[in-house]
């Protein structure tokens, strides 16, 4: 049995392999270095267990702490942190040593990695190399997803490749080579090698990271695997469809400016009252909690020294108006006095008998929250959660503030959002869209793209024929601005700010140096997915930039989308606009991290039909200026961005069944003199906001022209079986259809219905799933399309046998 001092050899801060010793016993005192390293902790004997050992975090007051920690012998990682006043360094300990550390006086806190995550490391590196392993010697298969070629702004053409090898290791490198389209020999148009892109630790498939530009439009690309695979694909346009022009008196480009949420507001409040017979107001139900904030002082240096006051009334309710002192009594031994005066508060500090200033900052908290006077103007907090044992500093009066700086032409009250309903019938008979904007404050070119969209259908409505037919065939709703309280904040005070203004927080985080991390991420506060179903992509942190809130549609900004749509069912199609970087994206938006669990993927009708929506739309964008979204960030959420959880289109999609997009305005701009994509913010110069507004203001208008073509859809789907391979002893057979539709099919002879069988994708972003039979099989199928006409106006629940039906014969080996 070995004795219960220990020792090891670690590493010095100057990285010299020194024998020091960590001492182990009843004693309370710090043991001092031996020369000679003594048996180590049972804890650490050699074993194929990690026996709770740990990387843990350890806080000290200062560098003297650290200097004993080293003298002490413990094993330090190269990491020091400034916090609360002190440092935060990390350690390698055994169950054993953090004891003994904690029983020392050292503060030992929560643990960083442990055996699970050595467990877990471990378990993915033996998976990793069992795949290499097995895929060694072996040719990979190469699965085309997209080749395309596309034009952006100043006509440069560009090309986007994307491919899925069967070889998931890092090992496999993918190379793109293209012809340079002309047809004449040598026809060499480039090379290059792909990205291997991953996604929650899941390869996903290999693309280039950004565009490759090109001088001519390629006709074929070769993909060639270091695995052997290889595959030549043709290359395709992407987007650039011709649109109609509009008619000579069409209209655009109604802003000049970057307006605030009042300013918006107010625009379609008056677009209301100038065509009363095709828009009116709609107003939310559920107003914001305002422009408002708590007034706040703050006391202090040295953290344990230091608290804070903030107003009970809202600082333009009266707590700006509340002042606080902090006196120092010229006589000794006098007590920790408070008293009040109106709104004037004086904090009459507590001296020992030689008229020294004794009261800490815990002391003079207790004591104005202990007065009757005083804690009815304010509360009082120590800072950051401290203890607050330090002695705090007379100080001269200091009014609070809520620290806001709007114009007084922004209300500080809770603000009524309202939505503009365009439509020349609006009595829910319509096919309805919803439009809304700038749920993240900070994204201001995101609501005059809103409001660029109601302009040019209200003022093009009397001479524009196509923007009529919109305006008489659908019920569109149009919410500039879902987040005005947090814009307001983002304009006027603190222009990164992303969520709304609503403080969570708790006193440890609810100081003045953390106003402008408060608020919610009101795109992490739906329903559907969200974080507290344990969906990633959110945080519980109430300071984090992706805070969820306290609980699923905790905000009164969530819960109006969800009226809306709750109140005017009729609403089928919606677009969530943000910014930046010229995504367009679609559910499901999020997953779990652990295994990458997604949200039900969209049916295999449904997703052709977003992607074949998706061109039409995003060549309204292109006709602009040129701008060309990138195939690559097009697609459902996880498969182009992350995981978001809680975010609105999920809420509509898997709720009320809407068909929704997501917009990120802002696509990167090329620059040819340095060859690289600059990207251009959440608040780029106006001369490019404005541009950005209008392009995707045309987009917004192909959303409502591809729900009219919904809305006047009676055209039944019509399919195919396609046999695509024949071996002895099975068939693999597809389908093919003209539109975007879901197919049903059975292969037991028995009669299709809505309950049978339904086509998927063959992967993501891949084709159409094939099917293998082993016997020759009459298949019977229908397709039914997204408007719910079915093919041959078939009747999946009656009693009709006007299926499509075909023989797919297996010949024996």
């Amino acid at each position: 049995m070995r004795s219960s001092p220990t020792a090891r050899t670690v590493r010095a801060a100057a990285g010299l392999a020194i024998p020091l010793v960590l001492a182990f016993s009843t004693l309370p005192a710090l043991a001092a270095p031996s020369p000679t390293p003594s048996p180590v902790a049972p804890d650490r004997l050699p074993s194929t267990e990690q026996n709770g050992v740990a990387l843990r975090r350890i806080v000290v007051p200062g560098q003297d702490g650290i200097d004993k920690l080293n003298e002490l012998g413990v094993d330090l990682a190269e990491y020091k942190k400034p916090v609360d006043g002190g440092f935060e360094v990390h350690a390698v300990l055994s169950p054993q040593e953090a004891d003994a550390l904690s029983a020392q006086g050292f503060d030992v806190r929560g643990t960083i990695s442990d055996q699970s995550d050595y467990a877990a490391n471990q378990a993915e590196r033996r998976s990793a190399i069992n795949s290499a392993e097995a895929a060694e010697g072996e040719t990979d298969t190469l699965t085309p997803l997209r080749a395309e070629w596309f034009t952006s702004t100043d006509d440069q053409r560009f090309l986007s490749v994307e491919v899925k090898s069967s070889a998931t290791d890092a090992e496999t490198v993918l190379t793109a080579t293209w012809d340079s389209g002309r047809g004449t020999p040598p026809d060499s148009g480039g090379t290059a090698t792909m990205a291997r892109f991953t996604d929650a630790g899941q390869y996903m498939y290999h693309r280039f990271n950004a565009p490759i530009t090109v001088a001519t439009a390629p006709t074929t690309v070769t993909v060639a695997s270091s695995k052997g695979g290889k595959i030549t694909v043709p290359v395709t346009k992407w987007l650039g469809e011709r649109r109609k022009p509009p008619s000579r008196h069409y209209v655009s480009d109604f802003v000049d400016h970057y307006m605030d949420p009042t300013e918006l507001t107010g625009r379609i409040t008056k677009l209301a009252k100038q065509f009363p017979k095709i828009a009116e107001i709609v107003d939310l139900p559920n107003k914001t909690n305002g422009y408002r904030r708590a007034a706040q002082a703050q006391f202090g240096t040295a953290a344990a020294g230091t608290f804070y006051v903030s107003s009970k009334a809202y600082g333009h309710e009266g707590g700006n108006d509340i002042s606080v002192a902090l006196t120092a009594p010229a006589a000794p031994s006098s007590p920790l006095t408070v008293s009040v005066t109106g709104k004037d508060v004086t904090v009459g500090l507590a001296t020992d008998a030689a008229g020294t200033v004794t009261s800490t900052a815990a002391q003079v908290v207790a004591a104005l929250n202990g007065d009757a006077a005083a804690s009815a103007l304010l509360t009082a907090s120590t800072y950051r959660g401290n203890a607050g044992a330090g002695v705090v500093a007379a100080a001269p009066a200091t009014r609070l503030t809520d620290n806001l700086k709007a114009p007084a032409t922004v209300s500080r009250d809770p603000f009524q959002v309202k939505a503009l309903r365009i439509g020349k019938t609006r009595n829910g008979s319509r096919t309805g869209v919803f439009l809304y904007c700038q749920e993240h404050a900070r994204e201001w070119v995101t609501p005059l793209v809103c409001l660029e969209t109601a302009e040019r259908l209200l003022r093009n409505y009397a001479f524009d024929p196509a923007t009529r037919k919109l305006v008489d065939g659908l019920d569109i709703f149009v919410m500039p601005t879902v987040n005005p309280d947090g814009a307001h904040y983002s304009f006027y005070d603190f222009n990164g700010q992303r969520k709304n203004m609503t403080n969570h927080c708790p006193a440890a985080t609810g100081d003045p140096a953390t106003r402008n991390s408060w608020g919610v991420d009101l795109n992490r506060n739906f329903s559907v997915g969200s974080l507290f179903d344990g969906y990633s992509g959110a945080s519980t942190s109430c300071t984090s930039g992706t805070y969820a809130g306290p609980a699923e549609l905790s905000e009164p900004e969530a819960r109006n989308e969800v009226w809306l749509t709750q109140r005017f069912p009729n609403i089928k199609f919606a677009m969530n606009t943000h910014s930046y970087g010229g995504y367009f994206m679609w559910p499901p938006g999020a997953y779990k991290a652990a295994g990458r669990e997604l949200l039900p993927r969209v049916d295999f009708g449904t997703e052709n039909y977003f992607w074949d929506a998706s061109s039409h739309i995003l060549s309204a964008v292109q006709s602009w200026r040129g701008t060309g979204i990138w195939p690559g960030r097009t697609g459902p959420v996880p498969d182009v961005l992350y995981s978001a959880a809680g975010n609105s289109a999920d809420e509509h999609w898997f709720s009320r069944g809407i068909i929704g997009w997501d917009f990120e305005v802002g696509a990167d701009l090329y620059n040819p003199a340095t060859g690289q994509f600059d990207p251009v913010g959440f608040q780029p110069d106006f001369s490019e906001g404005h541009e950005e507004a209008m392009e995707f203001a045309s987009g917004q208008i192909a959303i409502l022209e591809v729900a009219q073509a919904f809305a006047q859809d009676r055209k039944s789907p019509r399919s195919d079986l396609k046999v695509t391979s024949r071996a002895a002893g099975s068939t693999t057979f597809t389908f093919t259809i003209d539109e975007p539709a879901n197919l049903y099919y059975t292969l037991d002879g028995s009669r299709p219905t809505l309950g049978s069988p339904k086509l998927t994708a063959a992967g993501m972003r891949e084709g159409t799933q094939h099917l293998t039979v082993d016997k020759t099989t009459e298949v019977r199928w229908f397709t039914v399309d997204l408007a719910g006409n079915v093919e041959r106006d078939y009747r999946p629940t009656g009693h009709s046998n006007n299926y499509r039906k075909e023989k797919v014969e297996v010949h024996k080996a």
